[in-house]
């Protein structure tokens, strides 16, 4: 085991490579879907789920991890041999992840006093979040104090963005996740949003009519924030994955992409954009 460990949800949408490749630990997500209780890509998995999802009438209910599984997962980490823990979670302006890992930590301690464990709101959704588990995950393996790492995260947290679009914001409305892009409900059907993420809450950046239009404006966005800087990228979908190669081609073409992934978002996270949802997640790199 590393030096520190490091836990993160399920909602990260990590690629499953760089899960088992770096030692990271995830908690998973629940779904609702009628009477079924499913979790997060244990017993959910995207491509069977969002077939799924395309024919539903009805949209699941997510829940994120108790107390409990928190603690579970700190308890058998500690037990597993480590002295320092960090976890990282989704935004808590859109979910109780954060506040239901802080009452673990404090449930945690009672059990092991000399175990340190920080617990750290990304402020952010998707690989936003991923991206910081992931070079969390790598500076420990680097044998990075817990302190380092918690620097090196929370440096990231204001700079890294989100942008994406759908084909429809029905996914999001209906799950009570559109946050300050409410006044793009009215026509929601008719057009193709940027949505992105502002101080911890969803927002709209713009719209469009044509997929085709919404890459370009998109892409002209990241250029506008990247400049002459290198960034780290993370190309996301929903059952979409040729929309991201093309998306991915366009930024290319732009800007300096120092690394790229394409992921595909966790069935918990991609319930509320629905299939068909592409984007990008993404930071600039000032040091490697």
């Amino acid at each position: 085991m590393t030096r520190v460990a490091i836990v993160t949800d399920s909602v990260a949408s990590i690629p499953q490579t760089l899960i088992d490749e770096l030692n990271i630990h995830l908690v998973p997500y629940y779904i609702h879907r009628g009477t079924e209780t499913l979790r997060d890509l244990v017993t959910a998995k995207a491509e069977s789920f969002y077939q799924w999802m395309e024919t539903a009438t009805e949209l699941p209910k997510t829940a994120n991890p108790s107390p409990g599984e928190y603690l579970e997962k700190y308890l058998q980490l500690a037990e597993e041999g480590a002295r320092e823990i960090i976890s990282i979670h989704i935004t808590s302006k859109g979910s109780g992840a954060y506040a239901a890992a802080m009452a673990a930590k404090k449930m945690f301690h009672e059990k092991f006093p000399k175990v340190r464990l920080e617990v750290i709101d990304s402020l952010n959704v998707q690989m936003c979040q991923g991206w910081m588990v992931i070079e969390a995950a790598r500076a420990a393996l680097k044998g990075f104090s817990l302190k380092e790492i918690k620097e090196k995260v929370q440096k990231m947290i204001p700079v890294s963005h989100m942008y994406q679009t759908a084909d429809t914001l029905r996914f999001l409305y209906l799950g009570g996740r559109i946050g300050r892009a409410k006044h793009l409900v009215a026509s929601m059907l008719d057009i193709k949003p940027i949505i992105s993420m502002v101080d911890g809450e969803i927002v709209a950046l713009g719209q469009t009519r044509t997929r085709k239009k919404v890459y370009k404006a998109m892409v002209d966005k990241l250029e506008e924030f990247a400049g002459q800087r290198g960034i780290k990228i993370a190309f996301v979908h929903a059952a979409a994955r040729q929309e991201a190669e093309k998306l991915k081609a366009m930024v290319e073409e732009r800007v300096e992409v120092v690394e790229s992934l394409i992921c595909e978002l966790s069935p918990a996270l991609g319930v509320h954009s629905g299939p068909g949802t592409v984007g990008f997640c993404f930071y600039p790199v000032t040091e490697e």
